[in-house]
């Protein structure tokens, strides 16, 4: 079992990077937040099933992972700039994606999670597994973080 998980964690390192880089305000914290991630994972390892998608399954647990961070460390997570790296569907738009990392920078945390996901052209259906909400409330949340970036970049 260790094994699997070891395998798992390496194929899908990038997923805890993403996530955790998205949350984290400094190295240290980075850092910490990774481990909590990977210990989270761990623990829930035994009941994973195979219902979903292993990535779906860690999307899940590394952004439960991070809220729950922030939250029980009575800490607010910082504010962080985006890297530019991160593959999104407006790489044809290079002089706008850092304006648009800085609007979703303002964004709370479960709507800048969502739309990480949506960015990452993710699926709804895994949108709604991952956040554990259904595929019409990710779609009205979309929406509406769509319409508050907008209304935010005509400001």
């Amino acid at each position: 079992m260790e094994k699997e998980f070891l395998e798992m964690i390496r194929k899908h390192n990038g997923i805890i990077y993403k996530v955790v880089s998205f949350y984290a305000d400094k190295d240290n914290v980075l850092d910490d937040l990774y481990q909590e991630v990977v210990l989270n994972l761990w623990k829930s390892y035994p009941a994973f099933r195979g219902e979903s998608a292993q990535s779906t399954w860690m999307y899940r647990i590394a952004l439960n992972t991070c809220i729950s961070f922030f939250r029980k460390s009575s800490r607010k997570p910082m504010y962080v700039e985006l890297s530019p790296d991160l593959k999104t569907p407006f790489e044809d738009n290079s002089c706008y994606v850092n304006e648009l990392y800085a609007l979703i920078n303002q964004l709370n945390k479960l709507e800048r999670a969502i739309i990480l996901l949506y960015l990452e052209d993710r699926p709804y259906k895994e949108i709604s597994e991952i956040m554990g909400i259904t595929t019409t409330n990710v779609s009205t949340k979309i929406n509406r973080i769509k319409e508050k970036l907008k209304r935010m970049s005509n400001s």
